[in-house]
């Protein structure tokens, strides 16, 4: 029988950062303040920051550096910092919710949390079921997908737009896990082209 192998450093981090973003995802559903959504939104966005910064070390890719100084000033400053100032100037008297209020119109939070839970299933088995094998680390792999099956699912449940910006973003979140843990020897410039779709929104 073989000895079986400790992870390293680069497929522990990753593995261990895929399931902080899949938990603060769950922790989008369930809080009922877009401030705290937002909140939760810059964390995660760091922990990507973060996730370039060790490949980048581990696998000798200076172009993983620049973006991820780009990804933390767009997605940990700029884009909270914009969210907020848009929520302050949310006026409650045109039929919308009240300031910092996250609307729930179709799942009460707890509920909400069940489906995402039922999502992050299908993602994470059905990954599983395809037999990766390789230098890809395939438990983070299939923790972006249950992440990007979350999004869709908070982008769904909720219909208050800050919400659903939210889910957008961190859509693109797990898009960029995916892309970092399965092609981070990508160009820079194409790297860089998933974050285009944030200054669209």
């Amino acid at each position: 029988m073989d000895p079986v192998q400790a992870p390293g450093v680069y497929e522990g981090v990753a593995n261990v950062i895929a399931a902080v973003m899949l938990l603060l995802e769950f922790g989008l559903l369930r809080q009922a303040l877009a401030r705290d959504q937002i909140r939760l939104y810059a964390a995660q966005s760091a922990l990507i920051s973060v996730l370039a910064v060790v490949i980048a070390a581990d696998r000798n890719l200076p172009d993983l550096y620049a973006l991820a100084a780009l990804s933390a000033a767009l997605k940990v400053v700029a884009i909270p910092l914009v969210m907020r100032r848009l929520l302050g100037r949310t006026d409650p008297d045109e039929g919308e919710e009240a300031p910092g209020v996250a609307g729930s119109h179709t799942l009460s939070p707890a509920s909400a949390v069940l489906a995402g839970i039922v999502l992050a299933a299908i993602g994470f088995f059905c990954i599983g079921a395809l037999k990766i094998h390789g230098p890809v680390p395939v438990l983070a792999l299939a923790l972006a997908a249950a992440m990007v099956l979350v999004s869709f699912g908070l982008m769904i449940v909720r219909r208050d737009v800050a919400s659903q910006a939210i889910g957008f973003f961190t859509l693109e979140n797990a898009i960029s896990l995916t892309a970092l843990v399965v092609a981070s020897g990508l160009p820079l410039i194409l790297e860089t082209a998933f974050l285009f779709d944030l200054l669209v929104a």
